[in-house]
């Protein structure tokens, strides 16, 4: 939909996995046509990455 309307969307992170005590996400700034509509946006982690975290963490604990 946003394509259809000649909306380009971007994005800026720092990359910073963060924890609410109920998600683990990775806050965003998102753009669209250089414009910001959503600051410090939450997007969550994938399963994959959150069990990798998990696992990182009881190795070094």
């Amino acid at each position: 939909m946003i394509e259809a309307l000649g909306v380009i969307e971007t994005t800026e992170t720092d990359h910073v996995v963060r924890w609410d005590g109920t998600m683990l996400y990775v806050e965003h700034d998102v753009f669209h046509n250089g414009q910001l509509v959503h600051s410090k946006y939450k997007r969550r982690v994938s399963r994959e990455v959150a069990r990798a975290l998990s696992d990182m963490l009881r190795e070094h604990h």
